[in-house]
């Protein structure tokens, strides 16, 4: 799960990208069988933030779409390899709420 963790170094907040429905499918593929309230549950006593599913609009996903995610995986650890600090920047394109066409 470690590269899957991420958070808030201000706030001391961190949160996973998974749902606890795949921990929990992951973790009965490693022959322990925990319900997805249970993870919820010991996320929550870890410190970690449940996230809250945001907008989304059903439609195919790119098959390439993970390839950006690797990449950046990839460059993080070499870096760690290497010796060098590893940050992470969060930028956000401020839109519109709702079913807006866009512009570009």
């Amino acid at each position: 799960m470690e590269h899957h963790t991420a958070g808030d170094p201000i706030t001391g907040i961190k949160w996973t990208r998974k749902t606890t429905e795949k921990i929990s499918r992951e973790l009965r593929r490693a022959h322990l069988d925990v319900s997805p309230k249970t993870v919820a549950r010991l996320l929550k006593e870890l410190k970690f933030s449940l996230r809250v599913n945001h907008k989304k609009l059903a439609g195919h996903s790119n098959p390439y779409r993970n390839r950006q995610f690797e990449y950046i995986h990839q460059m993080r650890r070499r870096g760690e390899r290497g010796g060098w600090p590893v940050i992470s920047i969060d930028s956000k394109k401020k839109e519109m709420v709702g079913r807006f066409k866009n512009p570009s």
